[in-house]
């Protein structure tokens, strides 16, 4: 899939170069690495911020989510409509994923939140908005994961929150993995 989306991505890029966070669609390895932080085994919805040409989602789905428990938020029309044909089963809704409270069913729990939006393109305090509703959605051990190019976290963690950083060096250009967890 990753070689099939790489033309659909720099569609994607040409079409929107500000809603993409990056030059290259993520590498597999990249993939991997931001599924790997999202528990299976924990109850809830995983919820996607930008899925882009869908190498995350497919990542999430091999990584054991079920395509019931993933909804995927995606602005671009183009990638929400790729995403779609690609997963079938994967609840794709074109919007605004910074307000993706609106896009989640009433009553069932969130597991994780992973994010491909270029939130560096946003002012830090809807970056700091987002991070919180993200985790407020969430209980005890819920995560928010983002993938940035910058060595600096997208967004400054709150006293007490957790936050870790993966390195993905076999990714161009090399990339990296946050992720915020409440305590």
């Amino acid at each position: 899939m990753h070689a099939v989306a790489y033309g659909d991505f720099l569609r994607g890029l040409i079409s929107n170069p500000r809603g993409v966070s990056a030059p290259t669609p993520s590498s597999p390895t990249l993939s991997r690495r931001i599924a790997e932080q999202v528990d299976a085994a924990r109850e809830g919805l995983v919820v996607e911020l930008g899925p882009g040409t869908g190498v995350v989602t497919q990542a999430l789905l091999a990584r054991g989510i079920v395509p019931q428990r993933l909804i995927a938020i995606e602005q671009t029309a183009s990638f929400a409509n790729l995403v779609r044909r690609r997963l079938p089963a994967v609840r794709v809704h074109q919007g605004d994923a910074l307000a993706f409270e609106k896009y989640l069913p009433r009553d069932i729990a969130v597991a994780a939140i992973v994010s491909g939006l270029p939130l560096l393109q946003f002012p830090v305090e809807q970056r700091v908005s987002l991070l919180r509703r993200a985790l407020a959605c969430q209980d005890e051990g819920g995560c928010f994961v983002q993938l940035s190019y910058s060595w600096r976290p997208p967004v400054p963690p709150d006293p007490g929150m957790l936050l870790e950083k993966t390195v993905v060096w076999r990714n161009f250009p090399p990339a990296h993995v946050w992720t915020y967890r409440r305590p």
